[in-house]
């Protein structure tokens, strides 16, 4: 697509004493770069980790973090990252070279436009507010996909008032139906139903928590049978790469039963997404989608993250994210190779094109472990014990706390077991492994992650 060139291409304390001067930022020599990372998940632990490791770092700083990214930056737990002025008043403080956006709703809000306004020379990455409407709004992104023929569900989108015309809607499917929230859920407002009647339910449970912020509500799409992949995709706005592909489980019971979370485990790589594959998913969505970005005038930067079903061997969107994936981001970290920071410092400066990208040929393995009630309601504060993890194995945590010098559980998903492997019943066997040795009240976590794939191998 013109326009678009495709590459395969100890503990520290926080220095609150740093006057900012603007002339600085922009003269000085400076080889090693202060990061913010915002986000307080299991993706902002994987990224803190493999951050950690990175030449260019001098200090990284994980606002607010959780009870694992304190062992690789310093963590701000009190710094509100949707108040773009307060983040904007550290920025200056603690003398931050770039800003790394971990979760989706600052970036929906905004962030990248403040900072282009306020402090233009202080990179963020991510993309803009109007990019940012491709995950914000499954109504705008629908429409986006039907105008540039970029293949995806059949849909139609309907406001509140308009529920009769929904339900008539629903006749002509066939069942399964797939209902969305227009706007931001967490991963969790999407519905798959079996009927009618559980159709028309969904719909006003739907219809009753939608925002002001969302233009239709909900989306009403037809099931696509198939197999389910993430690609993710870095870009500077001109230069792109695809990333390892990886497969998410999203629902919370073993053999894909029960109800819809922000995610139980994942793996990577997918073995279906083979090359042929892969070149219809580049020629027929990646550039497409970034090229009518391009003629929408929003070019997109940072990470775009694209919801993919294999339906007989071609490639359908089913969602796309302004962001990184979470729990994919803890598969795909160990197996980037290269250094993430110089990823990072290559998409702000445009050079993406130059940085030479290398991935692990090892397969990785990530289980999720969650609170006993979780996606409902659970309880927070149980102790958790940890093993040492061997060499092969990394722990991310999402929601852990330290309270009173102990880890405690403070959310639904805990912490991810992650695991490297020769294969993919290797990697996973190792996970599992770990993961019976990982306690703390209430613990649960799905059996089955990978199996589905397994005899793919």
């Amino acid at each position: 697509m013109a326009g678009f060139v495709y590459h395969k291409g100890k503990e520290q304390k926080s220095d609150k004493d740093y006057l900012f001067n603007e002339a600085r930022y922009e003269k000085r020599p400076k080889e090693r770069l202060n990061i913010l990372l915002l986000g307080s998940g299991g993706r902002e632990c994987a990224m803190a980790w493999k951050l950690s490791s990175s030449v260019i770092l001098e200090k990284l700083f994980i606002a607010p973090g959780n009870g694992g990214t304190e062992f690789y930056g310093i963590n701000v737990p009190d710094l509100a990252i949707t108040n773009f002025a307060e983040v904007e008043e550290f920025v200056k403080n603690n003398d931050i070279d770039l800003i790394l956006v971990g979760p989706e709703e600052p970036l929906v809000k905004g962030i990248v436009d403040y900072f282009a306004e306020k402090l233009p020379h202080i990179p963020v990455i991510g993309p803009s507010k109007a990019c940012a409407r491709m995950e914000g709004s499954k109504e705008f992104s629908k429409a986006f996909m039907k105008k540039y023929r970029i293949p995806t569900a059949r849909y139609h989108a309907f406001a509140p008032e308009e529920l009769p015309q929904a339900e008539a809607f629903l006749k002509t499917l066939l069942p399964p139906y797939v209902l969305k929230a227009d706007g931001l859920a967490a991963g969790k407002g999407v519905l798959i139903v079996d009927n009618l009647e559980e159709a028309h339910e969904g719909l006003e449970k739907l219809f009753d928590g939608a925002t002001e912020d969302d233009t239709k509500h909900v989306v009403i799409e037809e099931y696509l049978k198939g197999i389910e992949c993430s690609v993710f995709v870095a870009t500077d706005g001109t230069n792109y790469m695809v990333l390892p592909t990886v497969k998410d489980y999203k629902r919370i019971g073993d053999g894909d039963t029960g109800p819809n979370t922000g995610g139980m485990g994942a793996i990577s790589p997918v073995s279906f997404a083979d090359e042929p594959f892969m070149e219809k998913v580049r020629t027929q969505i990646i550039e497409p989608t970034l090229s009518g970005l391009q003629q929408e005038g929003t070019p997109y930067t940072g990470f775009l993250f694209i919801g993919l079903m294999n339906v007989n061997g071609n490639p359908f969107v089913i969602e796309y994210n302004c962001r990184l994936g979470d729990p994919e981001t803890q598969a795909l970290m160990p197996r980037i190779a290269s250094d993430f920071g110089e990823m990072l410092q290559a998409i702000a400066q445009k050079k993406l094109s130059e940085y030479k990208f290398e991935q692990d040929p090892r397969y990785v393995a990530a289980v999720v472990h969650v609170s006993r009630g979780y996606p409902a309601s659970y309880v927070k504060g149980y102790e958790i014990t940890l093993p040492q993890p061997p060499e092969d194995t990394i722990l991310f945590h999402a929601g852990t706390t330290i309270l009173d010098g102990k880890l405690v559980t403070s959310g639904g998903r805990v912490l991810a077991v992650a695991s490297y492997g020769s294969s993919l019943q290797v990697a996973l066997e190792r996970s599992y492994a770990t993961s019976q040795q990982v306690l703390f009240e209430g613990k649960n976590y799905r059996h089955d992650i990978g199996n589905d794939l397994l005899h793919l191998e």
